[in-house]
């Protein structure tokens, strides 16, 4: 077996762990969105609303520029499976490749088929065609979300498998492999994320604009939308997140307890708010904790115990240092998510939703903290697998190719390069659409020649303005 170069071992991790960190803000978004704008278009057709056909118009833009950089920055990672993963390809290409190919089959040709239909097409198919192309659309993010995490699920839970001959992986039961036992839990958590990212930026734009002019109707019914989906979805993840971690700690106990900070194995562990684990001493410096909660949380006893890395060989042991402040920044912001949903709940009660500026600059706020979230949980669920690819079979340090230090640390700064280009460039002319008020002063009527979307709007009568 060739020697790797460590060197070129970190390179390659943080090329991937680079591109793939970007790319999942994209689908984080896309996922809620597409939702979204089906549930905007729904309510059109069942309220006569004008206001959500044209919340409808003013998002399809930016879903149609957001999942195109999620298409391309997704592609790129597919290449990287063949140059520095090539052995790890090629181990576990008989169940990682048909899980990939059933999603590109499914999933992105259903997204990709009826998206130019939901795009161009309300004015060639009719208003209930077209719906039926959105949901299609909402249902093939959400697929993707199944095969995708189906795949890295397996990676962190292997079952259903055996090893052939030459060392790879084999399906034996496929309804295993997919259904295997993290992923239900890592499923659920993922969409309920990309619901909360989603609605935290329909919520800051939506305040951005009360804040501009408080009587605007589409900024109202972006904001009250926004605040319902934080309200209704953000307390669910905290349990789900809560069943998710009890999956972990049954499976995965060396991440849980470094994302504990925890090195001891004990019973009645406390749980520590703030602490710098010391991998190398083995201890989390500083510690500050609350007495027993931490078995409370996990086990659900007062004195359960809780085991220790310390139980584990150090080789086999995940960085507690990363995945122990990833942890808590996850934690921390989901439970401001709950907060702010909850809160918007009092103020809907009084009436006041859309006349307290604070709030609304607070939400404005917020509109980075879902993606933030996702970032801070991707980084505990994959730095909290190492050393391994394939978890407790196959070491990170195996799966690597033959790759030399200079090639890699070359194509990283080229993709960092590129990627603060094209992507920083995207994300500009995104805000720019999101800084565009919701109901600009000209109303579609007056538009000279309607087209798409714009003509179904003037020869639809506003069922508010009738009344």
């Amino acid at each position: 077996m060739e020697t790797i170069d460590a060197t070129a071992l970190i390179l390659a991790r943080l090329q991937f762990s680079f591109t793939i960190g970007v790319h999942i803000l994209f689908p984080s978004f896309t996922i809620g969105l597409a939702s979204y704008l089906a549930v905007l278009e729904g309510l059109w057709l069942w309220t006569g609303r004008q206001v959500y056909i044209r919340l409808f118009k003013y998002w399809i833009k930016i879903f149609a520029v957001v999942f195109a950089m999620g298409v391309v920055s997704g592609i790129v990672m597919s290449y990287e499976f063949g140059t520095n993963w090539a052995v790890f390809s090629d181990k576990t290409g008989p169940i990682l490749g048909p899980l990939l190919a059933y999603e590109v089959m499914s999933a992105f040709f259903l997204e990709a088929g009826f998206l130019g239909i939901m795009l161009f097409g309300l004015t060639k198919v009719g208003k209930k065609l077209h719906f039926a192309a959105t949901l299609m659309v909402a249902v093939g993010t959400f697929f993707s979300a199944f095969w995708i995490l189906s795949a890295n699920s397996w990676m962190q839970t292997p079952v259903g498998y055996s090893i052939n001959d030459v060392g790879q992986f084999v399906p034996e039961d496929w309804v295993q492999i997919i259904f295997n036992p993290s992923f239900p839990y890592r499923l659920m958590h993922m969409v309920l994320a990309a619901y909360l990212t989603t609605a935290f930026v329909v919520g800051a734009v939506g305040a951005l604009h009360l804040l501009r002019d408080r009587a605007s109707e589409g900024a109202r019914v972006m904001f009250s939308m926004a605040m319902w989906m934080a309200a209704i979805v953000a307390p669910i993840q905290i349990g789900v997140g809560d069943m998710h971690g009890l999956n972990t700690l049954e499976y995965q106990p060396a991440k849980v307890a470094a994302m504990e900070g925890h090195f001891e194995t004990q019973k009645g562990a406390p749980l520590l708010l703030f602490g710098i684990p010391d991998m190398e001493a083995e201890e989390t410096r500083y510690a500050i904790g609350i007495p027993k909660l931490g078995s409370i949380i996990l086990t659900h006893k007062v004195d359960g115990e809780l085991v220790g890395l310390k139980e584990f060989a150090k080789e086999d042991r995940p960085n507690a240092l990363i995945l122990f402040w990833a942890f808590r920044l996850m934690v921390g912001l989901g439970t401001l998510m709950a907060l702010v949903g909850l809160y918007s709940l009092w103020l809907r009660w009084r009436g006041d939703l859309y006349n307290v500026p604070m709030f609304h600059r607070l939400a404005v706020l917020m509109a980075p903290a879902g993606f933030i979230a996702v970032l801070a949980g991707w980084t505990v669920t994959e730095v909290g697998r190492q050393p391994f690819t394939v978890y407790g079979l196959l070491r990170t340090a195996q799966s690597v190719s033959p790759i030399d230090a200079p090639a890699v640390a070359t194509s990283l700064a080229l993709f960092v390069i590129i990627y603060f280009l094209v992507f920083g460039f995207g994300v500009y002319y995104i805000l720019r659409m999101m800084n565009q008020a919701p109901n600009p002063g000209q109303s579609p009527e007056a538009t000279t020649h309607p087209t798409g979307i714009d003509s179904l709007i003037s020869s639809t009568p506003d069922r508010e303005q009738k009344s």
